[in-house]
């Protein structure tokens, strides 16, 4: 019985390697990330208690309570996740116009010399913080990565998105502008 290599062995040996190493990967997510929308008050839960204590990495030690009253947008996130990797050129820009605008919070359980590095290499200027206990009680419990919740100024989560997504698209900011004018 002879083997016989095919274009098409060859080329089913090129996509399953470029799905295995992580800059590819990383491309292929960002080309289907897609804008999250962001749902109506009705039926969403909603934040009471904002007692969570957070600590800063490049950025002061913070209690979310100091972001009541303030749209928030909360990313659960880590440098060696490709969907997170994915999305953070999107939200840096989406940061860059919106920092004064709305509260950003980024959480992860690295060490800061990880996200330094990551965040140096990338050019990255988003606060990150560690949890200093369990987050917040009315959260749904984040289970993957990327994990990203917008809550509006009364506390309701308007947006909870897994995985990767377009973060500055003309509609996700037309929807966070709306939030703001609420």
């Amino acid at each position: 019985m002879k083997k016989y290599i095919t274009k098409s062995n060859i080329l089913f040996a090129i996509v399953i390697f470029l799905f295995l190493y992580k800059p590819s990967r990383v491309w292929f997510i960002r080309q289907m990330s897609f804008s999250p929308s962001i749902d109506k008050v009705e039926g969403s839960p909603r934040v009471f208690n904002y007692n969570w204590n957070l600590t800063g990495l490049n950025t002061d030690n913070i209690n979310f309570s100091e972001f009541k009253g303030k749209v928030i947008f909360l990313n659960f996130w880590a440098t060696w996740c490709p969907p997170c990797i994915a999305e953070l050129p999107y939200i840096q820009e989406f940061y860059n116009d919106y920092e004064d605008k709305v509260e950003f919070v980024f959480i992860t359980n690295e060490d800061w010399p990880a996200v330094n590095e990551f965040f140096k290499k990338h050019n990255y200027e988003l606060p990150v913080y560690q949890s200093n206990q369990n987050y917040l009680n009315e959260l749904p419990p984040v289970t993957s990565i990327p994990r990203t919740f917008i809550l509006d100024k009364e506390g309701y989560i308007r947006l909870d998105k897994s995985g990767s997504a377009d973060w500055n698209s003309k509609k996700f900011r037309k929807k966070i502008d709306d939030l703001l004018l609420e």
